[in-house]
């Protein structure tokens, strides 16, 4: 899967030249107030062709492209903004003279304020700095040939830090990068564009197909400074990571059967553990007892079988819950925190946390963040030890870390759900409902969200909504009762667990 480029939606056909041509100019000048007359000059069409064509690959006006560009640009430059940045001064760079409505914009656009997506790069950087050397075994890594990234006189620095950088953060999360022959091949390259803009471009290919499984491309490279490139490679290699992972996966598949390992198998079962729906955790549970089986030691088998028991417990998918929480957390004890793979550390972590072992969890996930500080599910993760120790604020910020660095990761919509428990924690109950509503619209079969989603709907005064959130729950659920749902929520605060029974009990779900 290609990830999409940065600044602009993806068009619906491929662009005309004209077209092109006006995003560049737009691209390379966001402060200029752009007229039509203006870019269809540049583009070589005249203004109502170029509103046409910008229709044809959008569905926008040529102004409302070049806003999202704004927009992104904006986002961008706050993530890898330091702490002399000013939010003003990013907003007049990227073309809005309007600070307030920029302000509003932005927030009804990407949820949060401009100033807390600033202040959210020195908690990534606080992270990054508390590093633990990468000891994981070569056998177990992923294999990933890339050497350095080609570039033109003047950007030969830049290319060769950036390269040291990424090569680092593949080794912090599990990767063994070389110089020669190897499944998966990186390929980067600095190139200036006809304005003299610097653009990186990265390409992840498979080495026995020649497929390519990811790529992206990042404007305005040379405005990094040292700390910026250790972000940049972080979260370059965090949204890489998904297809990787998924690459690894399709390879387990393609083994035949008598050819397989415990960690193929392990391999093999993680789309079903990761698809938190009842369906995936069966046939996974399968894969993992056979890994089991053939080699007990297998660390991640042994924490995806341990997060596995732990969904049975807590999204209903088993009657024998008492069982499945104690194997789970038997599970987890075989693997402890002695694992030096921030993947592993994580897995295990999400048993751990679920379980209610939220001590044992928290060092855990701890671990994984010394490993790999870009990791997003260990973010994520430690966003719900912060939910159920009652701690909003903190949470929102590591979640929404977790979907700055991986917003394509199958476990995404999982930080939502977390944004929206948080936000219910605060007491705002229509955010709350509206991030798990969005939650469910990544995931439809997590129908297990409507859980608190109902609740929130409900106490935001929102009647219609909860109706229909709860018969959605007992439509996948017929045999629910607040009693089962008792015994499966996970360790949420006393105080939000008083008002989610309550609401739930009123919206009609039997005791």
């Amino acid at each position: 899967m290609i990830s999409a480029t940065i600044g602009v939606p993806e068009p619906g056909q491929p662009q005309p030249r004209s077209v092109r041509r006006a995003l560049q100019a737009m691209r390379a000048d966001l402060e200029r107030h752009w007229t039509i007359g203006e870019l269809a000059k540049i583009a070589g069409v005249s203004a109502r062709t170029l509103q046409r064509q910008f229709h044809a690959c959008y569905d926008k006006s040529p102004q409302s492209v070049l806003r999202d560009i704004g927009f992104e640009r904006a986002r961008q430059e706050l993530l890898r903004g330091g702490a002399e940045d000013k939010v003003m001064d990013v907003a007049l760079r990227c073309g809005f003279g309007h600070y307030g409505r920029f302000a509003v914009d932005y927030r009804r656009r990407f949820g949060e304020t401009p100033s807390q997506t600033l202040k959210r790069r020195a908690v990534l950087a606080h992270q990054l700095a508390a590093k633990l050397p990468a000891t994981i075994s070569a056998q177990r890594r992923p294999t990933l040939a890339f050497e350095r990234i080609e570039a033109g006189a003047g950007h030969e620095d830049v290319a060769a830090s950036l390269a040291d950088d990424l090569i680092a953060a593949l080794t912090r999360s599990g990767f063994a990068v070389v110089a020669g022959a190897a499944p998966y091949r990186m390929h980067g390259a600095i190139r200036a564009d006809a304005v003299g803009e610097a653009r990186l471009t990265l390409q992840l290919i498979d080495h026995a197909s020649g497929r390519m499984l990811w790529a992206q491309r990042l404007d305005g490279i040379l405005g990094y400074d040292a700390e910026g490139c250790e972000q940049l490679a972080t979260r370059v290699v965090a949204a890489l990571q998904p297809h990787l992972r998924g690459a690894e996966i399709d390879r387990a598949f393609r083994k035949p059967d008598a050819e397989l390992t415990a960690h193929d198998l392990a391999l093999r079962a993680m789309p079903g553990v990761l698809s938190l729906d009842a369906e995936g955790n069966a046939r996974a549970f399968e894969l993992l007892q056979q890994a089991l089986d053939m080699a007990p030691e297998e660390g991640l088998a042994t924490a995806l079988a341990a997060w596995v028991h732990a969904q049975r417990v807590v999204y209903h998918f088993s009657s024998n819950t008492a069982d499945d929480r104690a194997r789970g957390l038997a599970l987890a004890g075989q693997v402890g925190a002695q694992s030096a793979d921030a993947t592993v550390l994580c897995l295990l972590g999400n048993a751990l946390t679920v379980l209610d072992a939220l001590g044992d969890a928290d060092q855990v996930i701890r671990k994984a963040l010394a490993v790999d500080g870009g990791s997003a599910w260990a973010w994520s993760r430690s966003g719900w030890l912060d939910v159920y120790r009652g701690d909003p604020a903190s949470a929102i910020e590591r979640f929404r870390i977790a979907l700055d660095l991986a917003p394509q990761d199958p476990l995404a919509f999982n930080s939502m759900v977390g944004i929206g428990c948080a936000h219910f924690n605060a007491g705002r109950y229509i955010e709350a409902a509206r991030w798990q509503q969005r939650a469910l619209l990544e995931h439809p079969s997590a129908l297990w969200v409507h859980r608190t989603m109902c609740p929130a709907y409900l106490l935001a005064g929102a009647g219609d909504e909860a109706r229909r959130s709860m018969q959605a729950l007992r439509a996948h659920y017929p045999e629910l009762t607040l009693s089962e749902v008792r015994r499966g929520t996970p360790p949420l605060p006393d105080s939000y667990l008083s008002l989610m029974f309550e609401a739930l009990s009123d919206a009609g779900l039997p005791a």
